[in-house]
């Protein structure tokens, strides 16, 4: 019985350890921070950087198209 219960306790204790390690090697972060804390602000700011960009892109091939029907 003793050995039972110390079996399950192993058992779920590694699949709970497993699960955070995973969690974050799934993210890219590394294993042993906290799966459940806020996103970084250099995360926020490159994806901020990117929206910009694309936007510019956006502006160009619009001027691009009107530029080839005023012609």
């Amino acid at each position: 019985m003793k050995n039972k219960k110390l079996l399950i306790s192993v058992i779920i204790t590694a699949f709970i350890v497993g699960l955070w390690f995973g969690f974050n090697l799934g993210k890219g972060q590394p294993f042993y921070s906290n799966p459940f804390a806020a996103e970084s602000k250099k995360l926020l700011q490159s994806g901020g950087a990117a929206l910009e960009r694309s936007g510019q892109a956006l502006e160009k091939s619009g001027q691009d198209i009107k530029e080839t029907f005023r012609e």
